[in-house]
């Protein structure tokens, strides 16, 4: 049985090394879902109004997709009990992202309200890189 026991025990943070995570992604998603919709209220053009349509909407997807990550991926047991606000923070901005929010929605009220989550979820983010 020695023989399967293994002679190096090894621990990880997590499945890859920090620095891949950040907020940036999710944020630059919304920034550019934000000027989609601004766009789209510029535009005279039936055309352009449908393909605006769809890029918003993928690009909402790809905001909860960062965000997804981000909440299950980076945060840990710790930085919940730190930040108990996270999981409002992530479930209100993942749906601001969503059907109910920028997805489903032409507003650009909806898009800065997304913006100000990824900023409150940002700034935690860094606060947990100092520690």
């Amino acid at each position: 049985m020695s023989v399967l026991r293994p002679t190096t025990v090894v621990s990880a943070h997590c499945d890859l090394p920090c620095g891949v995570y950040d907020p940036a992604q999710a944020r630059i998603e919304a920034e550019s879902v934000k000027a989609t919709i601004e766009k789209y209220h510029a535009s005279d053009d039936d055309q352009f109004k449908v393909r605006a349509i769809a890029i918003k909407e993928e690009r909402s997807d790809l905001v909860k997709h960062h965000l997804w990550v981000l909440w299950t991926d980076y945060f840990k047991p710790p930085h919940f009990e730190k930040y108990p606000q996270l999981n409002t923070l992530f479930n209100e901005a993942t749906k601001l992202a969503g059907a109910g929010g920028t997805k489903g929605s032409l507003d650009v009220k909806v898009a800065d309200e997304l913006l100000a989550k990824i900023a409150e979820i940002d700034a935690i983010f860094w606060e947990t890189k100092k520690g």
